[in-house]
């Protein structure tokens, strides 16, 4: 499991990626970071043609029941791997 102060690493870590990520790393990144800082969805899913904010709440339901620890860990896990 990852400390609170080694995913606050990791956040900062991937702020400063020399090369940006694909986009599917990047919803990854961002559905991990809300499950680990926030728990479950707790929003309703966007409608209308908001492509991009349905395919980030999406990513997130995705990770419901994932406790926000394992969530952590797999973030700093798949940060370093960015490295």
């Amino acid at each position: 499991m990852a400390t609170q102060e080694e995913f606050e690493q990791a956040v900062a870590q991937s702020k400063e990626l020399t090369e940006r990520p694909s986009n599917n790393v990047l919803l990854q990144l961002y559905s991990l970071y809300k499950q680990a800082t926030e728990g479950d969805v707790n929003t309703e899913r966007p409608g209308g043609f908001d492509f991009k904010n349905i395919a980030k709440w999406d990513a997130w339901k995705n990770l419901e029941g994932t406790s926000q620890e394992d969530a952590r860990a797999q973030y700093v896990q798949l940060v370093n791997s960015l490295k």
